[in-house]
């Protein structure tokens, strides 16, 4: 049984896949300056020195969870942008940035407490944009939720290395 669709039905999906692109590409984009910015520091004497949480997942699982984190976030972000527009798209834009500063902050200048400050500024925004679409729509507020989790964990991970490592 097919389903059809009327023309304005076919432009608002268009719209809605277009706005999830854009969201996808700026994500990974987030994600490729971060990285590249601090790969070497990963691996680095620096960071394999510092005492981590116990709870500290493997190196490979942030590449599998971050993936899973930014497609369901750019999926959350084209229905939040349809709500709040110019709005959504400040808060992104807010996000974004500290989520790329806070990799060079931490791992290439090594500065543990400014790397905390931003990552609880990231995790209580990310929980503010799930309030406000959880206000809006329900169902679309839960693809925020895996980002929402994983800053509780990070920010976690980091308040453990600020609190235990001598850096």
């Amino acid at each position: 049984m097919f389903y059809r669709l009327t023309f304005s039905q076919f432009l608002c999906l268009m719209d809605m896949i277009k706005k999830v692109l854009v969201y996808l590409v700026l994500n990974f984009l987030a994600l490729f300056v971060g990285g590249f910015s601090t790969s070497e520091e990963v691996r680095g004497v620096w960071y394999q020195s510092l005492d981590k949480a116990p709870w500290s997942p493997p190196g490979w699982f942030f590449g599998i969870a971050w993936s899973i984190i930014m497609i369901a976030f750019a999926f959350f972000m084209a229905k939040f942008d349809e709500y709040l527009g110019n709005n959504a798209r400040k808060l992104y834009v807010l996000q974004w940035i500290l989520n790329v500063v806070w990799s060079p902050v931490f791992f290439k200048f090594q500065l543990v407490g400014t790397g905390v400050v931003l990552i609880s500024l990231l995790a209580i925004l990310v929980w503010i944009l799930f309030y406000l679409m959880l206000d809006k729509n329900k169902k679309y507020s839960l693809m925020i939720l895996p980002y929402g989790f994983w800053m509780l964990i990070a920010s976690s991970l980091n308040i453990y290395i600020f609190l235990y490592s001598s850096y």
